[in-house]
């Protein structure tokens, strides 16, 4: 297992974010060494030069948080990320259109993305664990990895529940060892954040990041 603040993608996404809380999300990051910050895409460029000459990333979300938007518009989100500094996209998929069947638009959804970002950022697909059948969850991890995306991933966090440690064995399980599983969504102590890895899990997104770390650092010390 790496080092627990690797997996970490540190995350301010809610709507009454402010500029301090930016600011302190990349202080925090800097300070303990997260893998990443995630952010809405009007602060990638804030986060980009705060965290400019350190190994720390850019995740900015696309489509965010219902997923409903079209595709055009999720491009067009992609491209300006980027273009900002994004060095991840984490979007959301067309949840209705998974839910109707319409297997060929949340294919064609997703990949858009994920040649928009070709070469440039990683993409994780976020498939909203909480509003599928584990039938759903199957099917739109496969179309995921159809379309060549770097991750699938949990929750957004908005939604009526989190991440389970089920869920992410059941995403893990389908993709493979080719694709990685992002957990987020309720992970907001240690014990929940080793669940999740021991179950497949190699990135966290979380706001309790900081917690997460110190719990790990002081059970290091008792060893």
């Amino acid at each position: 297992m790496k080092s627990i603040e690797k997996y970490m993608d540190h995350t301010a996404l809610k709507a009454d974010t402010r500029l301090a809380d930016i600011e302190k999300l990349a202080k925090e990051a800097m300070e303990y060494n997260f893998y990443a910050v995630c952010v809405n895409g009007t602060y990638i460029e804030t986060a980009k030069e705060l965290l400019k000459d350190t190994e720390v990333k850019v995740a900015a979300v696309v489509g965010f948080p219902l997923g409903a938007s079209t595709t055009e518009s999720k491009v067009f989100e992609t491209e300006d990320a980027i273009m900002k500094g994004a060095d991840e996209i984490d979007m959301v998929i067309n949840i209705g259109a998974l839910k109707d069947g319409r297997y060929k638009y949340v294919l064609k959804d997703i990949k858009a993305i994920v040649d928009v970002a070709k070469e440039k950022a990683i993409v994780k697909v976020i498939i909203e664990t909480a509003l599928l059948t584990d039938d759903e969850k199957i099917k739109v991890c496969e179309l995921a990895k159809e379309a060549g995306a770097h991750f699938v991933k949990t929750s957004t966090g908005f939604s009526t529940a989190g991440a389970t440690k089920e869920d992410v064995a059941l995403m893990k399980k389908t993709v493979g060892p080719d694709i990685e599983v992002k957990a987020s969504g309720g992970i907001r102590d240690l014990a929940k954040a080793k669940e999740v890895i021991a179950a497949g899990a190699t990135r966290i997104g979380a706001s309790a990041s900081v917690n997460i770390v110190t719990e790990f650092e002081t059970e290091q010390k008792r060893k």
